[in-house]
């Protein structure tokens, strides 16, 4: 229930809750019979009742809507903080691996391929990418491993990898993982 629909209902209550009592005033003054007059108590009580429950409903919910805005605004803070910080870290490993590549004396284009091999790209996405020849792109990636005494793709990963993949932590003898 939306919080228009609850205060429709809970103004709907209310206003039971109101009439009844005017009659339930009304009727005592004409002398109604008791179980009549009790039976009236008992409906306004409960539009009453239905009424404070929903908006002591209502309460609940816009407090806790609130706490978990709050929530969502630290969590975003959080996570923002983390991008800045890891995009520092990725551009500093763009800067380390351009160093390489230069050291390798690769062309601008080789460059391009190998951060696109990196990225995993496969060489007709690449010769799509950069509107080539597959063959080209070939030619050109046989060109980068030669260039960095390199296998292929694996060990040209591996090379900018290794070393920022934290090694597993043994177990302690006698536990398994």
């Amino acid at each position: 229930m939306n919080a228009r629909e609850r205060a429709v209902v809970v103004g709907v209550l209310l206003l039971i809750a109101v009439l009844v009592a005017f009659d339930v005033a009304a009727d005592l003054h004409q002398g109604a019979s008791p179980w009549h007059v009790a039976l009236e108590i008992a409906a306004g009580t409960a539009a009453a009742a239905g009424a404070f429950y929903l908006l002591r409903g209502a309460v609940r919910l816009r407090r806790r809507l609130a706490r978990q805005a709050r929530d969502l605004s630290a969590y975003r803070a959080q996570a923002e903080a983390w991008q800045a910080q890891a995009r520092k870290h990725v551009e500093g490993l763009a800067r380390s691996i351009d160093q390489q590549l230069e050291r390798w004396q690769l062309s601008t284009a080789e460059k391009e391929i190998a951060f696109l091999l990196l990225k995993g790209l496969s060489l007709k996405d690449i010769a799509e990418l950069r509107g080539t020849g597959e063959k080209t792109v070939r030619a050109q990636s046989a060109a980068i491993y030669a260039k960095a005494g390199l296998a292929g793709r694996s060990e040209l990963s591996a090379f900018f990898l290794e070393d920022l993949l934290v090694p597993p932590v043994a177990a302690p003898a006698g536990h398994p993982e």
